[in-house]
């Protein structure tokens, strides 16, 4: 079991817009970047937890708990001449750009940037980190567990 933080534009999908999906799962689709899309094919299995984090809005932050729910998969945008995520380089037999499902699991109060860096049990989280751009990043167990037991007061079985 893994633990993740992903940031969605809440323009794009917010933690609300999610709940509100069929089956409440959306796929994470238009990664470009080789680390994230990476971590969806190597190391996300379904069931690992999920850190639904706002971000490139006034307030950026953890908007809610979401669960991985699907294998990687490739990416349908890339193919699409008329997405901003098409890449012309890239095939259907062999794509370049890969997605994974996530799914709904509850939305929190939002614990906000400041709150984190603000927080010294969180020091190390790698969103924190300086000139961190990846719009998913690997969490700690521990840093899991502080913000899920702690910050939010939930137990495991309440997610």
């Amino acid at each position: 079991m893994r633990y993740w933080l992903m940031k969605s534009e809440p323009d794009d999908c917010s933690i609300d817009d999610l709940a509100a999906m069929p089956e409440q799962t959306v796929a994470w689709y238009g990664v470009r970047n080789y680390q994230a899309r990476n971590f969806m094919m190597n190391q996300m299995t379904v069931g690992d937890w999920v850190l639904f984090y706002h971000s490139s809005c006034p307030e950026p932050g953890i908007a809610g708990i979401a669960q991985v729910a699907s294998p990687a998969y490739p990416d349908a945008t890339q193919f699409d001449a008329s997405s901003r995520f098409f890449d012309p380089k890239s095939r259907p037999e062999q794509p370049r750009w890969f997605n994974v499902d996530v799914r709904f699991v509850r939305k929190t109060r939002l614990i906000g940037l400041p709150e984190l860096r603000d927080t010294p049990e969180l020091a190390n989280m790698r969103v924190l980190a300086r000139g961190n751009r990846l719009s998913i990043t690997p969490v700690d167990p521990d840093e899991w567990r502080f913000i899920t037991e702690t910050m939010l007061e939930l137990k495991t079985d309440e997610l």
